[in-house]
């Protein structure tokens, strides 16, 4: 077997990389990550220079694997800024550093894509050691694995010198619900009473809400996806990391993937939030308006998502990453994880201590939080 890097996705052939992919996740698609490559989304300009590592047999495909050089930690969602703070207070060199993961996209995926056919533990394992060499020899400070599943957390955990950190997010598990309704009613009679109440003064602010697939959408109507996406960082972060090119791009090649909600108005559209799909779960991903109405944002991004699920039997709602008020929405705090190999044994040694004491800490604080949820009754997470 022999494994490649490549810089570029266009290397690769886009029916071979797909086939990789075995649960069809939006984001690991070859459309979706080119995209963000030849529209100005990575690169100097944003600190994400692709290293895409591909292990086959004879020109078949057998592994590939996401990656990207970073010379900054912003687009991650795992924080490690105080790491890189405390290798320049001891006069080392945090960055560059090596990241296994999807840009801006804080998604739990398969970071080691392994054909059907091929042995998944051998290929990943295989993978992980081309990495984690290539990262080494290369003298960057570590590699970092963000938002794994949760097999190839357990591979990962069991590679030496690497640890385990952990996170929560907040996400919506459909439980055969027929409608909305018989969701509410699995909800106690206060939590009802306001999601009703959030729902109704939307339809009386006389805005109208539409679901369209993403194919469906006009070059133009990307153009105002793009701007009202624009929007949400003028008014809070600053630059926006997608250009408008990138939505024209994945509109033409994978516009089926995509969920977009608009709001409209007297004026047009005042609203969207933006979401892509896979077969079993809906993910909501940007959220932007030109016009701020009473509890808009509540059911374009999560009232509109979970009827989305219900009516085409999707399993999961992960809405994005961060966010409290989501819980007694119905939103489960679950746990996202990451591994991390730093290659100074000082710093991988003290960051693992950390890590340690973190992950209990996390998982108590989901416990806490688990108290805020709307059922009558207790639920497990999945």
């Amino acid at each position: 077997m022999q494994v490649h890097v490549h810089d570029s996705l266009a290397a690769i052939d886009a029916t071979d990389w797909n086939r990789l992919n075995r649960n069809g996740n939006p984001f690991l698609r070859h459309e979706f990550l080119l995209a963000l490559e030849q529209t100005g989304c990575l690169g100097e300009q944003h600190g994400w220079f692709p290293r895409y590592f591909t292990l086959g047999n004879d020109g078949q495909l057998l592994g590939a694997c996401p990656a990207y050089i970073k010379t900054n930690s912003y687009g991650e969602f795992v924080f490690d800024w105080s790491w890189a703070e405390a290798y320049e207070e001891h006069g080392l060199r945090y960055y560059p550093k090596l990241v296994v993961a999807v840009p801006y996209t804080p998604v739990t995926g398969q970071r080691l894509l392994t054909a059907p056919e091929a042995d998944r533990e051998l290929i990943a394992g295989l993978l992980i050691r081309a990495v984690h060499e290539y990262a080494d020899a290369g003298k960057l400070s570590g590699v970092h694995w963000l938002f794994p599943t949760d097999d190839e957390r357990e591979l990962l955990a069991g590679t030496d010198h690497t640890a385990l950190r952990n996170d929560c997010q907040y996400h919506w598990y459909n439980r055969d619900y027929s409608s909305f309704d018989d969701f509410l009613a699995d909800c106690t009679a206060k939590r009802r009473k306001t999601i009703k109440r959030e729902r109704r003064s939307v339809a009386e602010q006389d805005l109208q809400l539409e679901v369209r697939s993403g194919d469906s959408l006009s070059e133009a109507e990307w153009s105002v996806v793009c701007a009202l996406y624009a929007s949400t960082f003028d008014r809070k972060w600053g630059e926006a990391s997608l250009s408008e090119a990138f939505f024209q791009q994945v509109g033409r090649t994978m516009g089926e993937n995509f969920v977009i909600v608009f709001a409209r108005d007297e004026q047009g559209i005042a609203a969207c939030a933006v979401m892509l799909r896979d077969e079993e779960t809906l993910y909501g991903r940007y959220w932007g308006c030109f016009r701020q109405y009473r509890n808009l944002h509540f059911e374009a991004c999560f009232y509109q998502g979970i009827d989305y699920c219900i009516e085409h039997k999707l399993k999961r709602f992960e809405p994005g990453a961060q966010g409290e008020h989501k819980i007694t929405r119905g939103f489960h705090p679950t746990l996202t994880w990451s591994a991390h190999r730093l290659f100074d044994e000082g710093f991988n040694e003290a960051v693992g201590r950390y890590l340690t004491q973190e992950r209990a800490m996390v998982e108590k604080r989901r416990e806490q939080l688990g108290t805020l949820l709307p059922f009558n009754e207790h639920y497990p997470a999945s």
